[in-house]
């Protein structure tokens, strides 16, 4: 038996389509600001190559350095939350296990996201 009701009608309720559009947005401007500050960072090790333990501690206790490490490291983990969190939904079908993943998933980043700032602001008190 043919159901009378319109394909619109019945893809009604199951969501906006215009969520997934910041999610979008998100990863492009992540992904954008990654590429100076990876130049920045590459270029930073590069010039610290051979240097010992003191003087990348006293490199790094610069206030500007120690900023753009930060921001460095927070938009690195912002940007592989966003990408994990697509491939765990495009390719994990059973429900339970997803949700088990995704929260995972952000725990893990927010752990290392701190961990890896903090340390930063160890390295840039010490220093001090």
């Amino acid at each position: 038996m043919s159901s009378i009701r319109s394909s619109l009608a019945s893809a009604r309720g199951l969501g906006s389509s215009k969520t997934g559009v910041s999610h979008w947005w998100f990863q492009r401007v992540s992904a954008v600001a990654l590429v100076p500050l990876t130049l920045w960072f590459v270029a930073c090790l590069a010039s610290q190559l051979g240097a010992d333990y003191f003087s990348v501690t006293d490199w790094l206790s610069s206030p500007l350095q120690a900023s753009l490490l930060a921001i460095y490291l927070a938009a690195i983990f912002f940007h592989s939350q966003l990408g994990l969190q697509t491939i765990i939904e495009d390719y994990v079908h059973h429900d339970g296990a997803k949700m088990a993943l995704l929260i995972g998933l952000q725990l893990l980043n927010i752990l290392l996201a701190v961990a890896a700032i903090f340390s930063v602001i160890m390295i840039l008190v010490g220093a001090a």
